[in-house]
């Protein structure tokens, strides 16, 4: 896991919370039009993976229990989290590439509208992805995953050899002989497990994308709608395929990479094909990156260019993170999955108390600004929502004082206290459950493991009903609060 050089602690911020009325006048407590969807607050929930879903996809007894408790704090919008649009094994993540995840999903849609009296606008995130396979053991990978080629036969003098001598001539050397017989792309499948790219064009099925997606992700968001949703968050973010290609490491020589418009080309297609099978009546947001983090990554006036020709396409809203890559992700254990979130831009996405001098606490904030600036300056009134580090009334309230974003998103802070939002409108903010941003979450997401918060997961375990991890020493939701 990447740590900043300087690794100052940052308490939390001392913070005055409103009183009732105080809030009531807030510019965090006053509803928005989010293209046709009026949501009763600026407050959101982003997508978070909690890791309860079966292999298969389908919605859960814990999924939707998941789902309850954040609505029960009556935030503006909800966002489901990332579900994959195409109907392939990709673990305890939800799925809606096919008709038959319908019915559980909409059984989560009515979950939501109960718990929190009709008031929050419930929205998913569609999501595609590709393939990543676990750093193989060095062994195994020599003999079954490396395709031998006369290149490495020449590198070892073994011309006319069969594959089965070449792969153990390769499996005995040191690395250092290894590093000059295999290739970059060899040597990385090696030590951090086969990935695929958005610029693989030799696989005809990397190639077939632009031809395969668009239809994909208007099939899932109407069937988004179909089950009840208020919106949908076409996920173009972090280290997945729709981001990979917005991406300036994006080399496609299709007409879907290079330059700028080229990388441009498949989301907009995308949202154009969706916007065209839901209609202007539905409501379609995209979420993408500020700032890459990583070298030869897109910067922000990429996404700000990017923003401005989404909501020209009809993007209603446009939702901010940053980093999030593969690219300079930690090396994996053997037999682990890279993870994209143990990088430098892993840190700036979900930073930590430990940070430079800058700290941690709305770090984010000018890329949702010169995004929003943008938008604005083009003449668009669309949305922008701003997320990273922001726990407390103060800070939310000066991010739209300051029109630096017109809602405000917090994934930690709800997840360490689902009810914070509506602690803080009641006037009672003193009783909010600071998150410690110490990232215990982030920690369990990595190994797959049902994400909780470690101030509340060890909590009133004998309560009645609560339900527990498959260890049974975590409960899975936070304990319930009324005013």
């Amino acid at each position: 896991m990447w740590r900043p050089p300087e690794r100052i602690k940052h308490p939390l911020p001392a913070t005055r919370w409103p009183t009732a009325e105080e809030a009531a006048r807030a510019r965090l407590f006053q509803p928005i039009d989010i293209g046709p969807v009026r949501a009763e607050q600026r407050t959101w929930v982003p997508a978070m993976v909690p890791w309860r879903a079966t292999e298969d996809g389908f919605v859960t007894d814990a999924v939707v229990a998941w789902y309850r408790r954040f609505a029960q704090g009556e935030p503006g919008v909800l966002v489901v989290e990332a579900t994959g649009i195409r109907d392939v094994p990709s673990g305890p993540l939800l799925r809606i590439g096919h008709d038959r995840f319908v019915p559980g999903l909409r059984r989560l849609v009515d979950a939501v509208r109960e718990a929190s009296g009709g008031r929050t606008r419930l929205f998913i995130q569609i999501i595609d992805f590709l393939r990543v396979r676990r750093r193989p053991p060095r062994d195994r990978y020599f003999a079954e995953f490396l395709d031998v080629t006369d290149r490495h036969r020449a590198a070892l003098g073994l011309a006319g050899a069969p594959d089965a001598a070449v792969r153990a001539a390769l499996a005995a050397l040191d690395d250092d002989r290894l590093r000059d017989v295999l290739s970059a792309r060899e040597w990385e499948d090696l030590q951090y497990g086969y990935r695929e790219r958005v610029w693989d064009v030799h696989l005809p099925h990397i190639r077939a994308l632009p031809q395969v997606l668009p239809d994909r992700f208007a099939a899932a968001a109407e069937r988004a709608f179909a089950a009840g949703f208020d919106g949908v968050e076409l996920h173009y973010a972090h280290a997945y395929t729709m981001a990979s290609f917005l991406s300036a490491l994006n080399t496609r020589d299709d007409g879907y990479g290079t330059t700028r418009d080229g990388r441009l080309r498949l989301p907009r297609e995308v949202l154009e094909r969706v916007r065209a099978r839901v209609g202007a009546g539905r409501c379609v947001g995209v979420r993408l990156l500020g700032d890459e983090i990583v070298d030869g990554g897109s910067r922000v006036d990429d996404a700000a260019y990017f923003s401005v020709e989404l909501a020209r396409a009809g993007a209603d809203y446009i939702s901010v993170s940053v980093g999030g890559k593969f690219e300079d992700a930690a090396q994996p254990k053997v037999g682990w999955a890279v993870y994209p979130y143990t990088g430098r831009s892993g840190y700036e996405c979900m930073p930590t108390v430990y940070s430079d001098a800058r700290g941690p606490f709305g770090r984010n904030r000018p890329y949702a600004a010169r995004i929003r600036a943008a938008l604005r300056a083009a003449g668009l009134a669309t949305p922008v929502v701003a997320a990273g580090g922001i726990g407390t009334f103060e800070l939310a309230e000066a991010v739209l004082q300051r029109g630096d974003a017109d809602i405000v998103a917090a994934a930690r802070a709800t997840l360490a206290d689902p009810d914070w939002f509506r602690k803080t409108r009641l006037g009672r903010g003193d009783e909010v459950r600071r998150c410690h941003y110490t990232n215990y979450c982030e920690a369990l997401d990595q190994q797959h493991k049902p994400v909780t918060c470690k101030l509340w997961d060890r909590t009133r375990l004998d309560e009645p009903g609560v339900m527990l991890d498959p260890t049974g020493r975590r409960r899975l939701v936070a304990p319930p609060w009324s005013p």
